[in-house]
């Protein structure tokens, strides 16, 4: 299945930040690395996400932080090399636009 990088793809702002993440499967690192998650497991108000290249990170369920943020404005320098994200899968996320009163409730 081929991923017409035309088609655009929108989610809603206020969405619960975790369903967003899951529906994702991109998580930013402080760095600017964009990596692959391989699983989530939430935990109340906390997640912990396991990357493709074994990282762990630990984050809080926040609309505001820095990872949300970059997420909805696609900040990122690089995909990480050992995670190997495929293409579509950051031709897809290029198409994604994040509304605040249009798109996927997830």
């Amino acid at each position: 299945m081929s991923v017409d990088s035309s088609k655009k793809r929108y989610y809603r702002k206020n969405v619960d930040f975790f369903k967003f993440v899951e529906k994702l499967k991109l998580w930013p690192s402080k760095s600017g690395t964009l990596h692959g998650i391989k699983s989530m497991t939430i935990r109340g108000n906390r997640a912990e996400i396991i990357t493709h290249c074994n990282e762990s990170f630990m984050i809080y369920n926040s609309k505001n932080s820095r990872a949300a943020r970059c997420l909805r404005n696609k900040l990122f320098f690089r995909a990480c090399g050992t995670c190997k994200i495929p293409n579509w899968k950051l031709v897809k996320y290029s198409a994604t636009f994040v509304n605040q009163n249009y798109g996927s409730r997830l």
